[in-house]
């Protein structure tokens, strides 16, 4: 049986009206060790679109979906011991993590998950390393991805303990102009028409976009962080009274980011402020004022020709593959080389955290 034509996807490039949401997702993609973005809202308003073109623009390309009703060994992966009876090996079985590697992960309706899974996904998002350990025997591999998680408050909140483990958030709103409802209703059809037509219009902003990420990722270590960088950030969680300091981190970091998508010389102040609510916005403690919503310049410069108005999510949203990365079961690998552990005190390994 042949497998299907992957259907086209919505260009990053063309969407309307969510220039904060694209903002996040750029400066996650420059520096996956930001550790992720969440994004709240209400249906149809370009979460899953948003996240799924993104993936176009980065290196791989790839797009994994993780399922609600996904396991433990389905994220992780496992050690199939088993298999030593048999041919003498042990074998690494990849999850969703190790596919995920170098594109994105997107999980609808993070807050539904077990926390214990919830916890495992933010930690492997924020150090890029997934490690899997089983009956004294252990094995890892890279896992840097984008994480978007979407979530509805209305059905449940995230404890804040995994909240504040999300590096940006942001929440989405309907909309409530007229003339933008018309704009994005327009460009879905054309699209939905068109497909080919419509991505062939936006070509060249899209191979800009995607040079422009390269280009930031590669300018980060040489952007170092001057101490008035450090006193701003430090003043602003200070002022959002933010328990511990991963909001100094990840605002470093994600000014950082900004700075090398901009191509900017030095990180400034003014980098820290564009990116400060997207930081806080999860993490301000009651009685701490908001900072105000930053006003993003996503595109690259110098600019290719506007174009056509694009939309959100709708029924004929742009999906992956017939077969997508997210599908269960996974499909059996191949053979990887693993390490064993050395021996524990009592006879039994350490289990994961």
């Amino acid at each position: 049986m042949k497998d299907q034509p992957m259907r086209p996807i919505f260009p990053f490039s063309a969407l309307v009206g969510q220039d904060t949401l694209q903002l996040a997702l750029l400066l996650a993609a420059v520096d996956p060790a930001i550790g992720g973005v969440l994004v709240t809202g209400p249906r149809g308003t370009a979460k899953s679109t948003a996240a799924r073109a993104l993936a176009e623009l980065l290196p791989h390309g790839q797009f994994v979906t993780l399922p609600l009703g996904a396991s433990e060994e389905q994220l992780t992966g496992t050690l199939d011991l088993s298999h030593v009876l048999q041919q003498g090996e042990v074998r690494f079985r990849p999850g969703l993590l190790a596919r995920a590697h170098d594109g994105v992960l997107y999980v609808d309706e993070v807050n539904l998950l077990p926390d214990p899974l919830v916890d495992q996904l933010l930690d492997v998002a924020a150090s890029g390393v997934n490690v899997v350990e089983r009956d004294g025997v252990s094995h890892e591999h890279a896992a840097r991805f984008v994480l978007v998680g979407t979530m509805n408050p209305e059905e449940g909140e995230l404890r804040p303990q995994l909240l504040d483990r999300f590096g940006l958030a942001l929440a989405l709103d309907n909309y409530g102009d007229a003339a933008a409802r018309q704009a994005i209703v327009r460009a879905r059809l054309a699209f939905d028409t068109d497909p080919a037509a419509f991505r062939a219009a936006v070509a060249a902003r899209q191979q800009a976009l995607a040079a422009q990420v390269v280009r930031a990722r590669a300018a980060l270590p040489g952007l170092p962080f001057g101490g008035e960088v450090h006193d701003h950030v430090s003043a602003l969680c200070l002022a959002a009274h933010v328990d511990g300091v991963r909001a100094d981190l990840v605002m470093l970091r994600a000014a950082r980011a900004l700075a090398a998508w901009r191509g900017a010389d030095d990180i400034t102040p003014g980098h820290v402020d564009e990116v400060a609510e997207l930081v806080l916005y999860h993490r301000r403690h009651a009685g701490a004022p908001p900072q105000p919503s930053p006003q993003p310049s996503p595109q690259p410069s110098p600019q290719p020709p506007q174009p056509q108005q694009a939309g959100n999510d709708g029924p004929a949203e742009a999906s992956a593959p017939a077969d997508p990365w997210g599908a269960l079961p996974p499909p059996q690998p191949g053979v990887t080389d693993v390490k064993p552990l050395k021996p524990f005190a009592g006879g039994h390994a350490p289990k994961k955290a």
